[in-house]
Order: structure tokens, then C-alpha cells, then sequence
């Protein structure tokens, strides 16, 4: 990856290890994954991901050179019109209309990540827009491939299946290694108190990952 992102992840590899763990990443991966809690998670996930467009686009408005804003302004339309296609399939065959999806309340464990990620885009530069998004991506990618190196079949689930598909897809990886990227050239100047503190906020948002499947695996309001 690089060297400051290497640093991030290694920062948080024992939280990263539990998601592998989690019953309802374990339940997606065999399959046996109740599809209510599931219909719930693809809901929540939805409603998250609308917020996450949105700390890209203020990483456009905090990016200092075009190609950070071009990068940012790719990623707002690549969630909203690709990694939601994703969710609007699910949607479509778990019968939730979009309606009724943008209409759900954010459960208190989304709400909490998502202003958590807010804030630290409205008070910081380019570089935390970036971090504060990284643990979701990159961490997506790594559940997904881990699942598949464990029992490649998953992939072909009837239902799971394509979930995992989307993570694993050569052309998720690329996205992530172009953010990645970015990461680095954003960061490659930084002193080692700013980068504690980028560290601290992956470190927190990659907690909040793991409160995501808590509040998935519970249907937590």
C-alpha cells in the first residue's frame, strides 16, 4: 500500500481481525445469515452511504489541487450511481422501495458514525476527508476477500453472493488503490503529530465499523 497507510491499518489490526469474526460477516460468508437482519443492514448501509458521498464532496471543497477534487468528485458519483447499485438490487428482491429506505430513521450507531465523519471533514483538510472514509473502504475489500480465501464457494451464494462479488471485484480494488494513493500524496508531508491525529481518527472510525455490525447483527434502533 504505502507507508502511511500501512501504518493506519497495522494501527488497527486487531479490530479489523473481530470482523472476521462477527456473527453477521460469518453468517453472509456460509450463508445462513437471517435475511431480515440482512434487510435491515442493506437499509442502514443505504442511508450511510448517502453521508458518505457527502465527505467526499466536502473533500472536493477542501481539496487544494484539481486532481484531489477530480478524485473526490469520481468517488461521489461512483458511490451514488455504483456501490448503491449494489443496494438497490438487494432492495429490489428484499421488496424495500427506495421510498421506504430514505425514509427509515438512521439507527443511533449509524447517526453517531456518520456525524463523527462529518465533523472531522468540516474541521480538518483533504487529508482527514480521506482517512475518515478509508477504514469503510479499504476494510469492505478486506472482509470480502478474507471471506473468499476461506471458502471461495461463498461468491457463488444465491443470495450472498453477489455482496460479496461487489467487495472483491477488481474494480472495487482499484478504487481503493487510487484512494489509497491519494492518501499517501496527501499525507507525505505531514509531521508526526498530525499524523497521530489521522491515526486517531481511523482508529475511531474503524470502532464505529465494528459498532455497524454490532447494531446489524442486533437490528438496533
Amino acid at each position: 500500500m504505502g507507508k502511511n497507510t500501512d501504518m493506519l491499518i497495522e494501527s488497527v489490526k486487531d479490530i479489523w481481525d473481530g470482523y472476521d469474526r462477527h456473527p453477521f460477516v460469518t453468517g453472509i460468508a456460509d450463508g445462513t445469515l437471517d435475511k431480515e437482519k440482512f434487510k435491515y443492514y442493506m437499509i442502514q448501509d443505504y442511508l450511510y452511504l448517502i453521508d458518505y458521498a457527502k465527505v467526499f464532496a466536502l473533500g472536493v471543497a477542501k481539496a487544494s489541487d484539481k486532481e484531489t477534487m477530480r478524485h473526490c468528485a469520481g468517488y461521489v458519483d461512483q458511490i451514488l450511481d455504483g456501490e448503491m447499485d449494489i443496494h438497490r438490487g438487494y432492495m429490489k428482491r428484499l421488496g424495500i422501495s427506495l421510498e421506504e429506505a430514505e425514509h427509515t430513521p438512521l439507527a443511533l450507531d449509524n447517526l453517531s458514525y456518520t456525524s463523527y465523519m462529518l465533523r472531522m471533514a468540516y474541521e480538518g483538510g483533504a487529508a482527514e476527508v480521506l482517512v475518515a472514509i478509508l477504514s469503510c473502504a479499504v476494510s469492505y475489500e478486506f472482509i470480502a476477500k478474507h471471506i473468499v480465501a476461506n471458502n471461495p464457494a461463498a461468491a457463488d451464494h444465491e443470495f450472498y453472493g453477489e455482496w460479496i462479488r461487489g467487495y472483491v471485484s477488481d474494480e472495487y480494488a482499484e478504487a481503493n488503490k487510487i484512494l489509497i494513493d491519494l492518501t499517501e500524496r496527501l499525507t507525505a508531508d505531514l509531521n508526526d503529530a498530525q499524523l497521530e491525529h489521522l491515526k486517531q481518527i481511523f482508529i475511531n472510525c474503524s470502532r464505529y465499523e465494528g459498532s455497524f455490525w454490532d447494531m446489524a447483527w442486533e437490528m438496533r434502533g
